[in-house]
Parts: structure tokens; sequence; C-alpha cells
């Protein structure tokens, strides 16, 4: 797994952009937490990690 932080920044703009396209595919949502577990879960199947909690 790649961790999220050590990619060019090109790089996740680019994995953005893709999950961007990705979300026009799901039921929208309002809930945070829902949008960071579904970044998370998509950046996951594609060998990257990341942090990010709700405060």
């Amino acid at each position: 797994m790649v961790e999220w932080e050590s990619l060019e920044r090109d790089q996740q703009i680019k994995l953005r952009e893709e999950f961007g396209y990705y979300l026009d595919s799901l039921p929208p949502t309002c809930s945070l937490d829902m949008k960071i577990a579904r970044f998370k879960e998509w950046l996951r199947e594609r060998g990257v990690t990341i942090e990010l909690e709700v405060d």
C-alpha cells in the first residue's frame, strides 16, 4: 500500500478527479462520515492508504 501523503500532487489530483466520476454513480449523501468512508475504501481498492478523521 502507498500512503496518500507520499504521492505527488498531480497524482493526488488525478485520483480526486477519478473519485469524483465514481461518486456520480452512487446515491448522494450529506454525511461527511459516509463521504470519507467511501473515499478511503475507493483508495484502498487502488492500493492507497489515507488517514482522515472527522472532528
